[in-house]
C-alpha cells in the first residue's frame, strides 16, 4: 500500500491549526492566565488542554515540513536499476519541487508556472497507469518533438543524438556495455544489453506531454511501454544523491553528493 505522505501532512497542518486557533481565540478568549491555570489544575477540560498544547507545539513543525517537502525539495529512494548507470539501486535523492511550477501538495495542481522539463532532465513523476506510484526517468522528447529510435540510437527531429565509445559495464558481463549519449547538449551515460533486440519506433510527442526513457535502455519500463507523461503528473527535477543504502548492507558513502546529470 502506498502512503500519500503529502496528504497526511496537509491533514496534520489543518487539524493542529484548527485546534490551536480554537483554543487561542474561542475556548480561552477573554480568560486571564490565572483562570486557565486554575482550570488545568482542577482537571477541567484536561484532555482538551493536552490536545491544545500538543497542537500548539506540532503545528509549526508540520507546517515547516509541508512547505519544505511540498514546495522546495522532497526525498525519494531509487528502487530499481532502470536508471543505471546514472542512478543506482538504493540511492536516496533530492528532487527540486518548484522546477516545473508551484503545485498544491497532495492535489498536485499547478498554481504558478515556472518552466517545463527540457530534454535530458531526470524527472520524478506520478506513474500514469497508477498515480499513487512515483517513477523516475530521463526526458528525451518534449511537446512537438519527433522521437525516433533506430538500432538503439536516438534521433530527435531527424537529428542523431551522438554516442561515445563502448566499454564493458562489469567484468564477466561482456554483453552489457556503457557509453555516453549527448542528448541535445546533455551528456550522460547509458547501458545497452547486446543480447536484447532493438525496439525501433518513431513517434511525435503531443502537447503537454513528455516522452521519457530509462538510462538502462534495455531494462526499463518507460514511455515505450505505457506512453507519455502528462504535465499534471510532474513532481520535480532530480538534483543530487544524498545517500546510498540497502537493507543489510553498509551505506556507500562515496555516493553522497553525486550530482544527477
Amino acid at each position: 500500500m502506498n502512503v500519500d505522505f503529502s496528504l497526511i501532512l496537509v491533514i496534520a497542518v489543518f487539524v493542529t491549526g484548527v485546534v490551536w486557533l480554537l483554543d487561542k481565540f474561542v475556548i480561552n478568549r477573554g480568560k486571564k492566565p490565572d483562570d486557565i491555570q486554575d482550570e488545568t489544575q482542577s482537571g477541567i477540560s484536561s484532555i482538551w488542554t493536552m490536545l491544545a498544547e500538543f497542537s500548539r507545539f506540532l503545528f509549526p513543525v508540520v507546517l515547516i515540513v509541508l512547505i519544505l517537502r511540498g514546495f522546495i525539495a522532497e526525498p525519494f529512494r531509487i528502487p530499481s536499476g532502470s536508471m543505471l548507470p546514472s542512478l543506482e539501486v538504493g540511492d536516496f535523492i533530492l528532487v527540486k519541487k518548484f522546477s516545473y511550477g508551484i503545485r498544491l501538495p497532495a492535489w498536485n495542481r499547478k498554481i504558478i508556472d515556472l518552466g517545463q522539463p527540457q530534454r535530458g532532465d531526470v524527472i520524478v513523476f506520478r506513474y500514469p497507469e497508477d498515480p499513487s506510484i512515483d517513477y523516475i526517468k530521463r526526458v528525451v522528447g518534449v511537446p512537438g518533438d519527433k522521437v525516433a529510435y533506430y538500432n538503439k540510437v536516438l534521433y530527435i527531429n531527424d537529428k542523431m543524438m551522438p554516442q561515445g565509445p563502448e566499454t564493458v559495464y562489469r567484468p564477466g558481463y561482456d554483453h552489457i556495455v556503457r557509453k555516453t549519449e549527448n542528448l541535445s547538449g546533455v551528456v550522460h551515460e547509458i547501458l545497452e544489453n547486446k543480447m536484447y533486440p532493438a525496439r525501433d519506433f518513431v513517434i511525435t510527442v503531443p502537447e503537454n506531454r513528455y516522452f521519457v526513457m530509462g538510462d538502462n535502455r534495455d531494462n526499463s519500463r518507460d514511455s515505450r511501454v505505457w506512453g507519455f507523461v502528462p504535465d499534471e503528473n510532474l513532481v520535480g527535477h532530480a538534483m543530487v544523491v544524498w545517500l546510498n543504502w540497502e537493507l543489510g548492507e553498509w551505506p556507500r558513502w562515496g555516493r553522497i553528493g553525486t550530482l544527477i546529470d
